[in-house]
């Protein structure tokens, strides 16, 4: 306790948490348990944190009845972790109540009770199942009943089943009710009465049948999956579930349309376009409708090779990656039914902390998939930066935790890095003591288990957009992208037009300091003599992230302001135009842009930064945070400049320093960086790379399974 309380910073402090609760599961007894008790009460809100995973640890009866006293806890964010840390303790009667009524709430908390109570489902399954169907009776609100039934189908009891079918069949119950309860039917395997029901509704037609069809999927056995690759090489999954994916990149920058959703694209096709044939099919999993999943379904279950998109059924409407917790259950069926119907699956790639992979390494462990994980300090280096900017205490971390979610993304981080097969890592300055300090694992233990790869750009875009810059430039016919921006700027008060553009491309989220960056050029010299294009978001239907960033813009530069002061709120394009936009801000277009342009990228932390590199392909010097990935690359002074992007002042200096670099005509910069990211930075060099990794942890893992026969 004395070592957690003394922590330097709140991430020291988050790796010290976990030798507490160590601690108090090897020495219970009434003087721990003491201590624990007395720091629930602090101010320091990080050690209240962990004391209650640490109550969870210890097996005693005293903790046991502390820790389900603290869900009627007058802090949330206590409430919250009470819910969480309970799943660790043998199923508590006296808590299934409170942990009901919390499910029934919804968000993150609900979601971290129902896992808590699936958690308890196998060892008191038929308690659990007279619970629900008692709360249920107390509980009309549609959405509320919604989220008990699903929590019903998650036991396993066959006693829940008889409900099931009633709720499904009833008229009389909600839309989303019975669609809770045909989703949980597909999990019944062998009940007698199931398939009848769902046929039944299946015949009906509507929504409801659409999802009766795939719960009839999901009852199917599994494919039998071919032990030996065949000559179409290896089957790789890899998801990111937040994000409106297709082969043409249309939506990248809306919502959580971001780099990563670009690099599955490019990744995918670069990979079944190796010529040394390791990799045959990549599923790329994303978010989708339910008629679109059904087609899916027999792509992915009758093409041996290509590059194929699954779509996974989550909400009506997109949900931001944030707000999306509470979806785990159903992303989990999804992705469990899209790689069965895949029949063979060497090896599932997951990249994120977040609930698609929380979900995905569920279906892994069943189905017996190896995963790589690529291991990034992630949200460790926002607690940090946020810390440093003075915008994060250990006395209000319970706040942003309750937002941020940031003890479970942290834990998670680690849950998949130790369970991974193999993990992939960015490249930094300071990799293996960074990884350390962060995040609290060694790399340099176990060396072959851990490979640095570098993310990368297509070079073959950016050539073409290069090309079609400088042709405009050159005073040929615009290309429809470049007419586009023409046009953007256009709308500029006259003594605006045919100055350089500062340009950033990315979602409008916190993360990304969009407003932050609005905020430091507004406020600064350098806009009185650049203007600045940020390229995200979606401006007519913004989520709720966008929304924020939005009025955070609004409040520095009004709407009915940015002619008259240069700021274009362009909204997201697809990354081809996207490209050829910062190709233009560099060589400038007659009567609208001056030549020498800047891109900026002021997000808080940037792991790798795939736009920041994008930019640099198209010879542009660039702005990037000082920490991270883009220290890797960035030749601050001369192809870029690194800075603390949290805070303004040194942002807007970085800004000036970039456009008096990209100014100077001689300087070879832009050659430099454009070099410099064809020969290291490529998609299909990653590729490569990944390629054999892939290789060796499938050929492992087939091994195993021959080695290790297990009894029927």
């Amino acid at each position: 306790m004395d070592s957690l309380v003394s922590a330097r910073t709140i991430v020291d402090a988050l790796r010290r948490a976990d030798e507490l609760a160590f601690e108090a599961g090897r020495d219970p007894g009434v003087r721990p348990l003491r201590h624990l008790v007395a720091a629930l009460a602090g101010d320091d809100e990080v050690v209240v944190v962990a004391a209650v995973h640490a109550l969870a640890e210890m097996p005693d009866e005293q903790a046991a009845r502390t820790l389900v006293a603290l869900l009627t806890d007058a802090r949330a964010f206590v409430r919250e972790h009470a819910a969480w840390a309970l799943g660790a303790m043998m199923p508590r009667p006296d808590a299934v109540a409170h942990l009901l009524g919390m499910v029934s709430d919804g968000g993150f908390t609900g979601m971290l009770a129902q896992r808590t109570l699936e958690e308890w489902s196998v060892r008191a399954g038929e308690m659990l199942a007279v619970a629900v169907e008692s709360a249920l009776i107390g509980v009309s609100e549609p959405d509320r009943r919604a989220r008990l039934v699903e929590t019903l189908g998650l036991v396993r009891q066959p006693l829940a089943t008889r409900p099931l079918l009633a709720l499904a069949r009833d008229d009389a119950q909600s839309p989303a009710v019975r669609e809770a309860a045909v989703a949980a039917l597909g999990q019944r395997q062998g009940s007698p009465g199931v398939e009848a029901v769902l046929e039944d509704l299946v015949a009906r037609g509507g929504r409801l049948g659409a999802l009766a069809r795939l719960a009839l999927i999901d009852l199917d056995p599994p494919r039998p999956a071919q032990d030996d690759v065949g000559a179409e090489g290896l089957t790789i999954a890899q998801l990111f579930l937040h994000a409106d994916l297709d082969p043409a990149l249309s939506s990248v920058g809306a919502g959580d349309n971001g780099g990563i959703a670009t690099l599955l694209v490019r990744l995918g096709d670069a990979l079944v376009s190796d010529s040394s044939h390791t990799v045959g099919r990549v599923i790329t999993l994303a978010r989708g409708t339910v008629e679109q999943t059904t087609a899916d379904l027999l792509d992915v279950s009758a093409a041996r090779a290509g590059h194929l998109f699954g779509h996974v059924p989550l909400a009506a409407s997109p949900v931001a990656s944030a707000a999306a917790w509470p979806l785990r259950v159903t992303a989990r069926r999804g992705i469990r039914r899209m790689l069965r119907a895949a029949g063979r699956v060497d090896v599932l790639h997951l990249r994120m902390a977040d609930v698609g992979s929380l979900a995905a390494a569920d279906v892994a462990r069943e189905l017996g998939i190896p995963i790589v994980f690529t291991l990034a300090p992630d949200p460790h280096s926002v607690i940090q930066s946020m810390e440093d900017a003075g915008t994060l205490s250990r006395t209000g971390f319970g706040e942003a935790d309750l937002r941020e979610h940031f003890w479970f993304r942290a834990r998670l981080v680690q849950s998949l890095a130790a369970s991974a097969e193999h993990t992939v890592l960015f490249p930094r300055p300071t990799l293996a003591e960074d990884m350390r300090r962060l995040v609290g694992v060694d790399i340099r233990v176990h060396e072959e288990r851990h490979t640095v790869v570098a993310e990368g750009v297509d070079m073959t875009a950016i050539d073409r957009a290069v090309r079609a810059a400088q042709d405009a430039a050159d005073g040929g016919t615009p290309s429809p992208a470049i007419g586009e921006l023409a046009d953007l700027v256009a709308g500029l008060d006259e003594d605006r037009r045919g100055l350089p553009l500062l340009v950033s491309v990315g979602r409008l989220h916190r993360v990304k300091g969009m407003a932050t960056l609005a905020a430091a050029w507004a406020d600064s010299p350098v806009s009185a003599h650049a203007n600045l294009l940020i390229v995200g978001g979606d401006l007519r239907h913004p989520s709720a992230d966008e929304s924020e960033q939005l009025a955070l813009i609004e409040d520095v530069v009004p709407a009915a302001e940015r002619a008259a002061r240069g700021l274009i709120l362009a909204g997201h394009r697809p990354n081809a135009v996207a490209a050829e936009w910062l190709a233009a801000a560099r060589f400038g277009l007659p009567g609208r842009i001056a030549p020498a342009g800047a891109y900026v990228c002021a997000s808080v932390k940037e792991e790798f930064g795939l736009a920041v590199l994008e930019a640099m392909a198209t010879g542009l010097v660039v702005v990037a945070p000082d920490g991270g990935g883009p220290a890797t690359y960035v030749d601050s002074g001369d192809t870029g400049f690194l800075a603390a992007t949290w805070d303004r002042t040194r942002l807007a200096a970085a800004m000036q320093a970039a456009l008096d670099r990209a100014a100077e005509a001689d300087s070879g910069a832009a050659a430099r960086a454009h070099a410099m990211v064809a020969e290291r930075f490529t998609v299909q060099a990653m590729a490569a790379t990944l390629a054999p990794l892939y290789g060796t942890v499938a050929l492992r893992d087939a091994r195993l399974a021959r080695a290790a026969v297990l009894p029927s």
